[in-house]
């Protein structure tokens, strides 16, 4: 008889258990970074959370004897995926679980069960609650802290979701790079030439006091230029403005570029520091009281010496044309000046091998690697 039960968040205190569960399985491990409390709130509220507009989800605890929390999943629908894609594709997320096959098969047949009434036919994932989002199992580079909005995890989800039927359906890098070790002669070679055949391109940084008109510029190169790419699903106007909000916070506009040719936006690059390196001090998630102070220090004396490149876009219609090697090269030549001489650029998709080339000849090194993993759902998968 199995010593456990499985059931749908119910109420406040439930929602409550369900965030405060992974402080408590993380407590002893040196790399997890706890996202803030308040960050989380937002992205499981359908009335802060865009996503929410055209999807949904069902959150599910699983509960031992004791009346103690030893797992927890989402099940997801998106609204936007489905539109683009019409392949019957749901998703799980926010998945945490104690070292426990038989705990892991319920929360999975608890999200496949309401996933099946949904009308769905495959399950994938980790997304939280999207691939605009943290997404990705960490398969490999378990002995360093993720870089900021990246996920961590136990080494033994990997066995424990492929024994619940799980395959990897595509692979994430995250590629690191220092710019004392990086192998700028070729690569700079080669974007003389690429200035050379495009004498109207002009680099710039971005316009801080028209920041909406040029997160909107973003938004349109970043749907363009990814909407071809495995998994891409487009960001709603309401889901970008969130994303731009929270990155104007953060943002030095020194690391934020806009690539223009002949005066029209055809690319951008965004790094931020990584956060991390001060969130780590912060084990229960909460700034106050005491949540800020240990940041501080970090964070104004030299305790954040790496930024990660997580958004890059280049126009459908320029790509080919090594305008990614450019942005990649200014983001090397400009960053490390200004305090920063480590950068992560992630994810690159496994299939990406233009952009991987290109890093790998920089002397990136694929330092982290990550999974989006599936199965299906319903009778197929009993």
């Amino acid at each position: 008889m199995e010593d456990f039960s499985v059931r749908p968040v119910k109420g406040r205190r439930e929602k409550a258990a369900f965030i405060d569960f992974q402080f408590r399985l993380y407590e002893d491990d040196p790399y997890w970074v706890a996202q803030l409390r308040m960050d989380i709130k937002k992205l499981l509220n359908p009335r802060k959370n865009a996503f929410f507009e055209h999807g949904k989800m069902e959150l599910f605890l699983a509960w031992d004897e004791d009346g103690r929390v030893v797992g927890r999943i989402a099940a997801i629908i998106n609204g936007m995926h489905l539109k683009k894609y019409n392949d019957r594709v749901g998703f799980f997320g926010f998945f945490e679980t104690v070292d426990r096959q038989d705990v892991v098969d319920g929360l999975i047949a608890a999200a496949d069960a309401w996933l099946a009434k949904e009308g769905m036919t495959a399950m994938r994932g980790p997304v939280n609650p999207s691939l605009n989002d943290t997404a990705g199992l960490l398969m490999n580079g378990f002995e360093s802290a993720p870089f900021v909005l990246m996920t961590h995890n136990p080494a033994y989800y990997q066995e424990r979701l492929a024994e619940a039927g799980f395959k990897r359906e595509m692979t994430l890098w995250a590629y690191y790079i220092h710019r004392k070790y990086a192998k700028v002669d070729k690569v700079r070679r080669g974007v003389n030439l690429v200035r050379r055949r495009n004498p109207g391109l002009k680099l710039r940084t971005l316009d801080m006091k028209r920041f909406k008109e040029e997160a909107a510029t973003i938004r349109d190169i970043f749907n363009d230029g990814w909407r071809d790419n495995w998994g891409h699903v487009p960001m709603t106007e309401a889901e970008f403005d969130h994303l731009a909000s929270e990155m104007k916070q953060v943002v030095d506009p020194r690391m934020a570029y806009m690539l223009e040719l002949d005066g029209e936006p055809v690319a951008f690059a965004i790094s931020i520091p990584n956060m991390n390196q001060a969130l780590i001090k912060v084990r229960n998630g909460r700034l106050l009281p005491f949540g800020l102070l240990k940041m501080l220090p970090r964070i104004f004396f030299g305790g954040i010496q790496e930024v990660r490149l997580p958004l890059m876009g280049i126009k459908k219609a320029f790509q080919g044309r090594g305008f990614d090697a450019l942005m990649i090269l200014e983001t090397v030549d400009r960053v490390p000046p200004l305090g920063y001489p480590a950068c992560e650029m992630s994810w690159i998709l496994d299939n990406n091998m233009p952009m991987r080339n290109a890093l790998e000849s920089l002397g990136g090194t694929p330092h982290k690697e990550y999974a989006i993993l599936e199965r299906p759902v319903g009778p197929a998968s009993a």
